[in-house]
């Protein structure tokens, strides 16, 4: 789509939507993002002039990014660098974060003015309290997505600040009326529901019955260490495997090569997987789960410890169509559920689990985020 100025009817030009998007450090706080992006080029309801996207520059967001250029085509689109957390990664304490706000905020503050967004649309992450900051001083409205089930600190402490905040989930949004929360379910890629090849995955690694463990964008030891120990027992039973083991995992944790056994670092059809996918084992990350249930793809759930209790929450949105195992019982436990709910004798609670799922799950979620950041850049068209 390009960036120029487009002209309606009458032959008026209408300025498209300049945006700016925060969110980093897991694909979690980075895809939905994507997402969005995808159904604005897709939709035809704006064009989109300028991009900027404040990012942690961490490995497995720097993975979820690597197609964002060519997503966005010409329009001009630029990547800010803030950095809050440890130079080895994971979640800063409160005094680095504090401390490292300040540089924070005026860097992001000085790509805001170059660049000039309508709207500034966070995605969760540390990166969001500067950036926030930053567009809240120079007058820029600030729209959150709340991805799980249960608000992060971040969203939380700075609700005050955001014109709005969409939620995926019910449970996510407070007691109170503010007007300010709209549930509009989890922003979903329109190629989940069109395209995708399970029969591409089915003819790498064979017919049978297919189990897929997806370790999310910085894999999942756990899972790894469940595939390297039962491996051989779940293709004895007749099942085919695929393994996605997370960035530089390959020879970590994850079980060799053989017939019937796929490993990946990425998977880049995800359509086509959990298409081809009897059973999926996975975190419980709400983008990952937002995808098994929109296309109602049964799934054992194995929330990690170390997100609080954000993926447990997330799961217990699906309660019925998932099941969920507890991260320290996964070892003794695991193998035996993954065969139970993956064999033949589980194929009526795996239909009862795929329309449960589907019910969940709005497909609309991109839409409406789109047509509200919209009206709050003051460039809303018809609601869709």
């Amino acid at each position: 789509m390009a960036s120029d100025d487009t002209k309606t009817g009458s032959g008026q030009k209408v300025r498209g939507l300049r945006l700016a998007i925060v969110g980093g450090g897991t694909g979690g706080h980075v895809v939905p993002g994507l997402h969005l992006l995808e159904h604005l080029f897709e939709a035809g309801q704006t064009t989109l002039d300028d991009l900027v996207w404040f990012e942690t520059g961490r490995r497995a967001e720097i993975a979820s990014l690597a197609g964002l250029e060519q997503l966005v085509g010409d329009t001009p689109c630029a990547r800010v660098r803030i950095r809050v957390e440890p130079d080895g990664g994971g979640a800063p304490s409160m005094t680095r974060l504090l401390s490292r706000t300040p540089g924070a905020m005026m860097r992001a503050r000085a790509a805001l003015k170059l660049h000039r967004p309508d709207v500034l649309f966070g995605l969760g992450g540390f990166t969001l309290l500067p950036t926030v900051l930053a567009a809240r001083s120079l007058g820029i409205p600030v729209a959150l997505l709340e991805i799980n089930a249960q608000p992060g600190r971040a969203v939380r402490t700075l609700t005050p600040l955001a014109k709005r905040v969409y939620h995926a989930w019910d449970a996510s949004i407070p007691g109170s009326q503010d007007k300010r929360h709209l549930l509009t379910g989890p922003p979903l890629s329109s190629s989940l529901f069109t395209s995708g090849e399970p029969d591409t995955w089915r003819a790498q690694v064979g017919e049978g019955p297919m189990i897929v463990l997806l370790g999310g964008s910085q894999g999942a030891g756990v899972l790894n260490e469940l595939v390297t120990a039962n491996l051989d027992g779940w293709l004895a039973a007749g099942f085919t495997v695929v393994h996605q083991v997370g960035p530089g995992n390959l020879q970590v944790g994850a079980a060799s090569p053989r017939p019937g056994y796929l490993a990946l670092e990425f998977v880049d059809d995800v359509p086509g997987l959990l298409r081809a996918a009897r059973l999926v084992v996975c975190r419980a990350g709400a983008s990952t789960l937002a995808e098994v249930a929109a296309l109602g793809v049964p799934a054992l759930a194995v929330p990690y410890p170390g997100a609080g209790a954000h993926q447990a929450d997330n799961a217990r949105q699906l309660q019925g169509g998932i099941e969920v195992i507890a991260n320290e019982r996964l070892a003794a436990e695991g193998s035996a559920m993954v065969l139970d709910l993956a064999g033949d004798a589980k194929s009526a609670w795996r239909a009862e689990a795929r329309e449960l799922l589907q019910k969940r799950v709005p497909a609309r979620a991109s839409s409406q985020i789109l047509a509200d950041l919209l009206e709050l850049a003051g460039l809303s068209g018809p609601r869709p």
